[in-house]
């Protein structure tokens, strides 16, 4: 792993920290808020945040889109859940509900949920939709790592 310092927008306040790429595993924790950065959680995210953890994240973001109403979306969130043990802090995993997050939704195109789609660096690299068990997601995510 490279030296240089990683931006990591914290899960709690959102305030991007600077931390290098070798304490990552160690658990560090915010600068503003003194809360770890990486919970092995999916962190649940409205517009704004959603922005910011894209914009200025320098690990990749997985985002699980879905709506409350959804049956396999409530199937799937134990998965993500589970994914989110597996892949932080390598990966920040996020889920941003549609019904909520309407113009996000529109203009990501999402058409159908769940949807994952990885960013990095700002843009999106690959989307999967459909639910999918722990061990798919991990494996997706990780064989899209650009």
């Amino acid at each position: 792993m490279t030296t240089d310092p990683l931006h990591i927008v914290c899960p709690h306040c959102h305030t991007t920290n600077r931390v290098a790429a070798a304490d990552l595993a160690s658990g560090p924790d915010c600068g503003k808020c003194h809360q770890p950065l990486f919970t092995g959680h999916p962190v649940s995210l409205d517009e704004a945040a959603f922005e910011k953890h894209i914009a200025r994240s320098q690990v990749p973001v997985l985002v699980d889109f879905w709506a409350p109403w959804c049956g396999p979306c409530r199937m799937m969130a134990p998965a993500f859940e589970q994914a989110a043990q597996q892949l932080e802090p390598q990966m920040r995993l996020v889920k941003v509900n549609t019904e909520e997050a309407q113009n996000l939704g529109a203009r990501l195109n999402i058409r159908s949920i769940p949807t994952l789609a990885l960013f990095v660096g700002g843009r999106e690299v690959a989307r999967q939709p459909g639910a999918m068990g722990a061990a798919d997601i991990v494996r997706w995510a990780r064989s899209q790592r650009v």
